[in-house]
């Protein structure tokens, strides 16, 4: 949980991006999960950076994803997930269209990509996103004007 955590250490901030960026699933999964204790903090900074700088775009399938593997996988309390659903409303929030569904097909057949990937990329296109978080896609790739950034490799 994001809301309740103190902010990450000043040297931080100069390694967060800068720049308007679309969050993957897997980011939201991290900051709620705590069999990984450095991948959480790193997911939470992010979050906490990403929406104090009003810089973070997630998606409805973003946000339908999150609620899934909260609920099957991590076991979170109903209660949990409304509260992190109303924290993740301060993020700019990109709508699964027919528009994003034809550029995922392209996507997913030029590139490769499984189909959800490639609408998670799709919307971060259409939403102006210039930095796709993710640490299910090749890091530092640029596909269709979006790079690729796992916040999690190792510097």
């Amino acid at each position: 949980m994001i809301a309740a955590e103190p902010p990450p250490p000043a040297g931080l901030w100069s390694r967060l991006p800068q720049t308007r960026c679309f969050i993957d699933t897997n980011i939201l999964i991290y900051a709620d999960s705590g069999d990984e204790a450095r991948k959480q903090r790193i997911a939470i900074d992010l979050l906490r950076h990403l929406r104090m700088q009003r810089l973070g775009v997630l998606s409805t399938q973003v946000l339908n994803e999150y609620i899934q593997v909260g609920l099957r996988k991590l076991g979170l309390p109903h209660s949990h997930l409304r509260q992190q659903l109303r924290l993740y409303r301060q993020f700019d929030l990109s709508v699964v269209t027919p528009e994003a569904m034809e550029l995922a097909l392209e996507l997913h057949q030029r590139h490769a990509l499984s189909y959800w990937d490639a609408l998670i990329l799709a919307s971060a296109h259409i939403a102006g996103c210039t930095v796709l978080l993710t640490e299910d896609m090749g890091h530092g790739e640029l596909l269709a004007g979006v790079r690729l950034l796992n916040p999690f490799a190792e510097a």
